[in-house]
């Protein structure tokens, strides 16, 4: 019997294991969906290289490079603390999946930039694209002088978008100046003020999307007050006990007690919750989100900008629920590295504001749109989609079989949709209490490894997946040996500190 097949479902892990991630009804109390084969004194011990990734490979200095520590100590003198590193390491180059810093170490990339890399670092239609604009024009700003590269991606945008209806896309920079569009698009086109926002929810650093982030540290922490108006819903989330129909209840008694449905504009949530864990949500629950929003003449937002472009095997996260929403804030992945972000929604709701309501200076840089349709093209034409889906498969069964051998009783979860997957870490399966402390150990462990991880959660108990879609497989099973063995060294670690 093989290490997958001793592997047992949670409620949350059957969730997250279905493309749609239909959950409902009430649950039992969760149960771990990584269960070892094995008690931890009977577990194989893993094989631990004798030098770091990074030490195998000679350092090449880059040119007129210095160190990581020289760096750091300027930046920490130039940069505000409140701009967090999660590596203490400077980027000297990167090529599709790997990443080299400042001293000649090389790095396996399994945080894509916080998912913005889907096509790699640096994707050579990417990069022509950009390359073969700046050689015609940079900026005239789409205010005063429009491009033609930016209706393009606007008729890319449209076209890829669910929903059999005229769609109008508007472009800006971010993605939480994206969702402040929408919120401000909603609000024009329902003459209506409120928004309801999801527990565990990330949406941006403004004021306003920090409102509408349901975590507060750090974000939030010390930041107040945020905007009037916003109000939070309970998310479904089988690791706390709540179901769907907990969560939908939760939604009426809000509308019952603070948030008028009349007087609510619009509903946002993120198909796969990102800084919140990666849980996806419910085939069910986007469903039923959507009968009460064409019950109540609210309108409904899919927050793309993490879960898009392929991360989860589909262009948007949300079609694999078969719901349709009216708008759609999308970034990250789009242009593969470059800057650019936007909203995509029914064309009669995106012409609510006045000419001059929406835009920016930088919005819809031609640079970046060039980058985004190159992107988009690379994402078809080397099915990436697809690739996403097998490359979910492929993770999940690994990664199942790291928790077993290396880290028996302390890997409690796998989720996600497609590629876009997160392991949460506990302290044991009795109490399953979240372990942010090993999580971190293990990210630290990976580094000197020469692995890049993100963490993520509500309890920073998870490390997350967003590796480029474009990786090689012999990269993405180097990624994955080293984290086995950062994993191993995090629980070496634990036991030498047990025994002092």
């Amino acid at each position: 019997m093989t290490a997958a097949s001793k592997t047992k479902s949670s409620r949350s892990a059957k969730t997250s294991a279905k493309t749609s991630g239909k959950t409902s009804g009430k649950t039992k109390a969760p149960r771990p969906s990584v269960a070892p084969a094995k008690t931890a004194k009977e577990a194989t011990p893993v094989a631990v290289p004798t030098k770091t990734a990074v030490e195998t490979i000679a350092a090449v200095p880059q040119a007129g490079a210095t160190s990581n520590a020289a760096l750091l100590a300027r930046r920490a003198v130039a940069v505000p603390r409140g701009v967090a590193s999660a590596a203490p390491i400077f980027a000297a180059r990167a090529e599709n999946a790997e990443l080299w810093d400042v001293e000649g170490n090389r790095f396996v990339d399994f945080a894509g930039g916080i998912a913005v890399l889907n096509t790699g670092h640096r994707h050579p239609k990417v990069i022509a694209a950009a390359k073969a604009q700046e050689d015609l024009y940079t900026h005239t700003s789409f205010q005063v002088v429009p491009y033609e590269p930016y209706v393009a991606l606007a008729e890319k945008l449209n076209a890829l978008a669910p929903g059999d209806f005229d769609k109008k896309t508007l472009l800006v920079t971010t993605g939480a100046e994206a969702v402040e569009n929408a919120v401000k698009i909603a609000r024009a086109a329902t003459g209506r003020p409120g928004v309801i926002a999801f527990a565990g929810s990330y949406h941006g650093r403004t004021l306003l999307t920090l409102g509408l982030t349901g975590k507060v540290t750090p974000y939030k922490k010390d930041a107040g007050p945020f905007p009037a108006d916003i109000f939070r819903a309970p998310f479904p989330d089988a690791r706390k006990g709540i179901t769907v129909e907990d969560a939908l209840n939760g939604l009426e008694t809000l509308f019952l007690t603070d948030a008028d449905p009349s007087r609510v504009a619009a509903i946002i949530l993120e198909p796969v919750l990102g800084e919140g864990g990666y849980h996806p949500v419910p085939a069910e629950m986007w469903q039923a989100l959507r009968a009460i929003c064409d019950k109540h003449g609210i309108l409904l937002i899919s927050d793309e900008i993490q879960a898009g472009f392929g991360r989860t095997g589909a262009w948007f996260a949300i079609e694999h629920s078969g719901v349709v929403p009216d708008l759609i804030t999308v970034a990250k992945s789009m242009a593969g590295g470059y800057p650019i972000a936007g909203v995509i929604g029914r064309a009669d709701i995106m012409d609510a504001l006045a000419p001059g309501g929406l835009g920016g200076t930088y919005g819809g840089n031609p640079v970046a749109c060039a980058a985004a349709l190159a992107a988009i093209e690379a994402i078809d034409a080397e099915g990436l989609l697809a690739r996403s889906t097998a490359l979910g498969a492929h993770f999940r069964a690994r990664l199942a079989e790291i928790g077993v051998r290396a880290a028996p009783y302390r890997m409690w979860d796998i989720r996600g949709l497609g590629a876009m997957l997160a392991v949460e870490f506990v302290t044991d399966f009795e109490t399953a209490a979240p372990d942010a402390g090993f999580t971190k150990s293990v990210i630290g462990h990976a580094l000197k490894r020469g692995l890049i991880l993100l963490a993520c959660g509500m309890h920073g108990n998870a490390v997350r997946i967003m590796v480029p879609l474009t990786a090689s497989d012999a990269i993405i099973e180097e990624g994955l040996t080293l984290f086995e063995a950062a994993v191993a060294d995090a629980i070496a670690k634990e036991r030498m500190i047990a025994a002092e």
